[in-house]
């Protein structure tokens, strides 16, 4: 465009000012907005004090959550007006001056404000609020407006051409917009249905988990296909992106998709289950929380989640702790002096360390062992079953140690400490 054309464009728009400026009808249509808004807002002060219902908020009593909801409508009672109010201030000024396009327009911003308060009152969570400003709004206003049509036509003309392949900035736009709300759905959805198949109690840990991976599979699957049909793309565009994933498996995505059929392969093998104590290979441990499409999380006795490639458990050595058994065996060394009868060690360690109550008798009973005879005494080492892991909320060593300790104390058995003998020369 050449500056003399926006010269031009320029000063007719100075002129159509300057015909408002002087216009009878402008002034005419000002004023009837004016006496719409101050009649809409009068009339709002009036229904919110006499009405009982928009004047005290509800605190307690029958319906209190429907009377809630309509003290929280008082909000839209003034845009609400204002829009009657104008659709009235139309009428009345076409029937004296013959055209209310300025009147048109005010109405058209009452109802958008009356969306937009709707939009802040009634809508709580976050995402959706700010998807229904930022885009919800916009759109609204476009269509009262009457320049939707317009809009998508410019954008739908901006786009790029190879072939018979043709994008434009109009899809973009609605794919990235139906993308996000359709994997938002998406995702509450699979979020809610796995809740309800871990609830299955009547099922066994790795079937729910197993039937929970489909479901997440599945959902996402359908929230794919339905993307396409409301881009209105073909289903027979899939054969052409099967054969871009597999290129892109085969450079680029090879670790998601093996992670991907890891999970499967886990769910299906059981070698894990949610709950299982895992210590991998390079010696960090944690509670099996959650197998998910590609990663799984470990979580530790101090609180850190460890997220695991799903591809590790397959191709990597790994412990599983509590798969068949959640019985454990400890074991807890000890040292008595050289003079202490060493006869009597044993039965005295093995029925102190029976008085606990966690201490399994089955499939072993505790076991006291002399070890080696060392530098400053003798060592024992007894040996314990216990249900359960020697972490976190249980200290069975601990308390294995204070029962080995009472019992050398009551019974005058010394423990020794190091000692050396030095001569002088």
């Amino acid at each position: 465009m050449t500056i003399e054309k926006l010269t031009e464009l320029g000063f007719s728009a100075l002129d159509t000012v300057l015909n408002w400026a002087t216009s009878p009808l402008f002034y005419a249509q000002i004023g009837a907005i004016v006496l719409a808004v101050a009649a809409a807002w009068i009339a709002t002060r009036q229904v919110k004090t006499k009405v009982s219902f928009f004047r005290d908020e509800p605190e307690e009593g029958p319906g209190l959550k429907v009377r809630k909801w309509v003290f929280a409508c008082s909000d839209l009672v003034f845009p609400l007006l204002c829009v009657l109010a104008l659709a009235i201030a139309i009428s009345a000024v076409t029937e004296i001056v013959g055209n209310a396009w300025l009147v048109r327009i005010a109405q058209s911003v009452s109802v958008v404000f009356v969306l937009y308060t709707a939009i802040r009152k009634f809508v709580t969570h976050p995402i959706v609020r700010t998807a229904c400003i930022w885009i919800g709004i916009p759109v609204a206003t476009l269509k009262v407006f009457g320049w939707l049509d317009a809009t998508v036509a410019m954008l739908d003309g901006l786009s790029l051409e190879a072939g018979n392949f043709r994008i434009s900035l109009y899809f973009l736009l609605k794919a990235a917009i139906a993308s996000g709300i359709l994997f938002w759905l998406g995702r509450l959805s699979n979020t809610a249905g796995k809740k309800v198949i871990r609830d299955q109690k009547a099922l066994d840990l790795p079937t729910r988990e197993l039937f929970a991976k489909l479901f997440e599979i599945g959902i996402f699957v359908v929230i794919f296909i339905l993307l396409l049909q409301v881009l209105g793309l073909n289903l027979t565009t899939l054969a052409v992106f099967g054969g871009a994933l597999g290129v892109g498996i085969g450079f680029g995505l090879q670790q998601i998709a093996s992670n991907f059929i890891a999970g499967i392969i886990i769910l299906l093998e059981r070698s894990l289950s949610v709950g299982d104590f895992i210590e991998l290979d390079n010696g960090k441990s944690g509670t099996l929380k959650e197998i998910s499409m590609r990663s799984s999380t470990l979580e530790t006795f101090d609180g850190k989640e460890i997220v695991v490639p799903n591809a590790d458990f397959i191709t990597t050595q790994f412990s599983n702790w509590t798969r068949d058994d959640p019985r454990q065996r400890y074991e807890v060394e000890f040292s008595v002096a050289y003079d202490t009868d060493l006869h009597k060690i044993p039965p005295i360690i093995q029925a102190a360390v029976s008085k606990h109550p966690r201490v399994l008798q089955e499939p072993e009973e505790p076991d006291c062992e002399l070890r080696k005879f060392g530098d400053s005494g003798v060592e024992f080492g007894v040996e314990f079953w216990v249900d359960g892991l020697d972490d976190g909320p249980n200290k069975f060593s601990s308390d294995v140690m204070f029962l080995v300790w009472d019992a050398l104390k009551e019974n005058g058995i010394q423990i020794p400490f190091p000692q050396r003998e030095v001569r002088m020369v």
